[in-house]
């Protein structure tokens, strides 16, 4: 939960919008400016969701008598949604690759988009009171 919340503040904080609104001028936020800043603890984040999503498939999946629930598979869409787009923007990013702003843009809204999904889902999934996970029948 922690990384989830790192990694919307500082993928929030890629797009200039706590400048723009001037949430960096509160006492304790300025950091939130500093785009070298934020871009690399969003990476260094990323790393550790990878390597908690790589754990939680190596238990889903050797976890015998268990099955995911619809709101698990939605969820596990927008997972994949969000591993798969931040790996092609960190491509653009850091590789020098080059794509066309068409592509970039696709990109970065299925991104934002996985990501608002990945949390309306996770808050519906609470609201609900359903798991992801739901013992077989």
């Amino acid at each position: 939960m922690v990384t989830v919340l790192l990694l919307t503040v500082t993928g929030f904080a890629q797009m200039p919008l706590f400048t723009r609104y001037y949430m960096t001028s509160v006492p304790g936020f300025s950091w939130l400016g500093n785009f070298g800043l934020t871009h690399s603890l969003h990476y260094i984040v990323a790393a550790v969701f990878l390597a908690q999503v790589c754990y939680w498939v190596g238990n889903t999946v050797f976890a015998r008598g268990w099955v995911l629930t619809p709101t698990g598979r939605w969820r596990v869409l927008a997972v994949v949604l969000l591993v798969v787009t931040g790996l092609v923007r960190m491509a653009k990013n850091d590789s020098g690759l080059w794509f066309s702003p068409s592509v970039v843009m696709a990109v970065d809204w299925t991104h934002l988009a996985a990501t608002m999904a990945f949390g309306g889902l996770a808050l519906i999934a609470r609201r609900l009171s359903q798991p992801y996970l739901a013992k077989k029948q």
